[in-house]
């Protein structure tokens, strides 16, 4: 199995995606664990989906 390149990292406030072959941050701050978001990046990539993700994501709170 070959490793993630996009995985969600908890950090003070939340969760963050952290792109492994970049070696940064990628988006925003999330208060839930983004999953269905990075499963859609390392997967697929669909731009439509990914940003319909991020909005849905950015608009959860706890």
């Amino acid at each position: 199995m070959s490793k993630r390149r996009y995985v969600a990292r908890g950090v003070p406030g939340g969760y963050r995606i952290w792109d492994n072959k970049g070696r940064r941050w990628w988006g925003d701050l999330y208060e839930l664990c983004p999953d269905e978001l990075t499963a859609e990046l390392n997967g697929g990539a669909d731009p439509d989906k990914i940003t319909a993700l991020m909005k849905r994501y950015r608009a959860l709170k706890r």
